[in-house]
């Protein structure tokens, strides 16, 4: 008995999104049959996992396992199991709709696109296998029942643009997914799916490392032409990461890879580890060579999948990775822990923490052994993940050294590639103590600030820090091998040389009364206003003293909802400038007058806008200006 179907539409966005993938993206369609299976695979996990936390949970876990059913008579194929299923509102939420957040971006992304493989790598982001069905069928049925419910729920669509959800009294524990298959055609890649030997085919060569039984009726014929058929296991089941190193090839690595990441692309980087002594465990770590879409989303999901003796024990175990690594896919298998772990034990446990250690510190210089050994890889790392990476430098004091080696940045060096501190320091001029920065918004902001001029005119190398965390890591991070971080914007900088002829203390002289002037009529905005030696073509820039927050910082920790006080700059001229120059002749010939002193505003907001700052009366400011350009007509 059921009851009456509602029939729903899928999103506007998802249905667009649905057709393009099932009619433009995919090659390989054979990749449906191991979606279908892992996502089989996680339900098994998670039935087991549910019964030892609610042992009053009515649920059956005495022969777990994953079952194939092809029909050749009415053309369907069924992927059944017995794991944790789904209730009537779960089925909505994770198969009703595609991609709730991020689909418009996904799309827009995909129209600009013309490269099938830089497609595919889009739509992988977005785990989306369970719609891979519709690649070789015309309509899709699921029927689940969540474990301890007494009611079932069934789902079926075409994929076009509607789906019906209909309640089930008489379902069975677990979820089938049958699909309607297409006809058979070579030319398209769709193959007869109905066939044992193809199935079979398919799930040694995507699924062989499943933990748990895959079945099938398999049909053989013996040497006198008699033809049988019996279910079978297809799968070996051979926990992939418990196996050495030399008895894995690369491509069992890449579909175990895809099978637990519901990532279509393959992995940048393999880790494959095992640790004996006081703490025994084996780990199968993964490098993505595309960061998903919400990498940097609150809703992200972090951290690798917890075994305990080959038992699954939890998705996501944050407490076995950083936060700045949640980028790493892969397996830990631990031996000494208890089957019954919780989340709150393993905060406390000191065998996790010692396995956290040793699995960063390898994660760290495997992509150090990458900079070196293969550095088209590592450029790809650093595009897709640096940014996660950086924030580490503000919570793993321990291994800061570390991220700081593999660290990239932009600098005036060059305008096409990035730059380790170890090649900024192996250029450093001669006399040079610190390594200089500037951060902010964009590459081309920062190139053409104020700030930057003198140390472009000296051949002096800046990195240029535009990454958000990069405002935050530089404050509390103090050096790189003994040579300190300085901030170009903040602080006194002198790059000039030796002051033999007394030359500096003469300027001071000649311009204090008119520096002094300008400090008082500015006060409510600027600190101090003082010479600089960091300009060479601009009139004048604001810079920060060496403690003091950043303006950029600033306006992020407000964007936050922190109170934070005003801070107060500091104006830096330029005796050379003629604006400068005529200024102070002004003032010491004439003494204050009114055109001065909107000079004086005028220089001051120019210099906020040449670093991209904003003004604090804007309409103040363009009236002056107006009104100075008149007078000039």
């Amino acid at each position: 008995m059921s009851t009456q179907a509602e029939t729903f539409e899928f999103q506007a966005e998802s249905r667009k999104l649905l057709q393009l993938m099932v009619h433009a993206i995919y090659s390989n369609k054979d990749t449906f049959l191991r979606e279908l299976v892992s996502n089989a695979s996680d339900a098994l996990d998670k039935v087991r996992l549910e019964s030892f936390r609610d042992k009053d949970l009515e649920v059956d876990t005495s022969d777990p396992h994953i079952l194939i059913e092809a029909d050749k008579e009415h053309r369907t194929l069924t992927v059944r199991d017995n794991g944790i299923g789904m209730s009537r509102d779960e089925v909505q939420d994770l198969i009703g709709t595609i991609a709730k957040s991020g689909t418009a971006e996904l799309l827009q992304q995909l129209k600009e696109t013309q490269d099938g493989a830089a497609a595919q790598e889009l739509i992988g982001q977005f785990g989306l296998g369970f719609y891979a069905s519709f690649m070789v069928a015309d309509r899709v049925t699921l029927l689940t029942r969540r474990a301890g419910e007494s009611t079932g729920t069934r789902w079926d669509s075409t994929g076009e643009g509607t789906y019906t959800l209909e309640t089930v009294e008489e379902a069975p524990q677990g979820t089938a997914v049958t699909l309607h298959l297409k006809a058979e055609d070579q030319e398209d890649s769709l193959l007869d799916y109905t066939d044992s030997t193809t199935i079979t085919g398919i799930i040694k060569r995507y699924s062989d490392f499943i933990s748990w039984p895959i079945r099938m009726e398999v049909e053989h014929t013996d040497s006198e032409g008699e033809t049988t058929r019996q279910v079978e296991t297809i799968n070996s089941m051979k926990a992939l990461w418990a196996r050495p190193k030399e008895e894995v090839d690369e491509e069992e690595y890449r579909e175990f890879y895809k099978h637990i990441s519901h990532d279509w692309n393959d992995p940048l980087e393999t880790i494959h580890l095992r640790a004996e002594g006081t703490i025994e465990y084996q780990a199968l770590l993964f490098v993505p060579s595309v960061a998903p879409f919400d990498l940097f989303t609150r809703d992200h999901k972090r951290g690798v999948q917890l075994y305990v003796k080959r038992v699954f024990i939890m998705d996501d175990c944050e407490e076995l990775l950083p936060e700045y690594l949640r980028f790493v896919k892969g397996v830990v298998d631990a031996q000494d822990l208890s089957l019954n772990v919780s989340r709150e034990i393993l905060q406390q446990d000191r065998q996790i923490q010692m396995m956290r250690k040793r699995l960063v510190k390898k994660v760290l210089s495997t992509v150090k052994d990458m900079m070196s050994q293969d550095p088209d890889s590592y450029a790809k790392f650093w595009e897709q993940f640096g940014q996660a990476v950086k924030e580490g430098l503000l919570n793993d004091v321990d291994n800061r050294e570390q991220i700081l080696e593999i660290a990239s940045f932009e600098s005036t060096h060059d305008a096409e590639s990035k730059t380790t501190l170890r090649e900024y320091i192996e250029r450093m001029k001669d006399g040079q103590d610190s390594i200089y920065y500037i951060t902010g918004s964009s590459r081309s902001k920062v190139e053409n600030s104020p700030h930057i001029e003198a140390f472009r005119d000296k051949g002096m190398e800046v990195l240029l820090l535009t990454d958000p965390v990069d405002e935050m890591w530089v404050e509390s991070v103090p050096e790189f091998d003994g040579k300190p971080f300085q901030s170009i914007a903040k602080g006194q900088v002198d790059l000039d040389e030796q002051d033999e002829d007394g030359k500096d203390g003469e300027r001071q002289q000649e311009f204090a009364d008119v520096l002094s002037w300008m400090s008082t009529k500015l006060a409510e905005d600027v600190k101090e206003v003082r010479l600089s030696s960091r300009l060479s073509s601009s009139p004048a820039c604001v810079v920060g003293d060496n403690n003091d927050m950043g303006p950029t910082l600033e306006k992020m920790y407000r964007a936050m909802g922190h109170e934070v006080p005003p801070v107060k700059r500091i104006l830096e001229v330029n005796p050379d400038h003629p604006l400068v120059s005529g200024m102070r002749d002004s003032y010491d010939k004439n003494g204050e007058s009114q055109e001065l002193k909107e000079t004086a505003e005028l220089v001051h907001g120019m210099a906020l806008l040449a670093e991209g700052g904003e003004l604090r009366e804007p309409a103040q400011f363009t009236s002056l200006l107006a009104n100075r350009l008149a007078q000039t007509l």
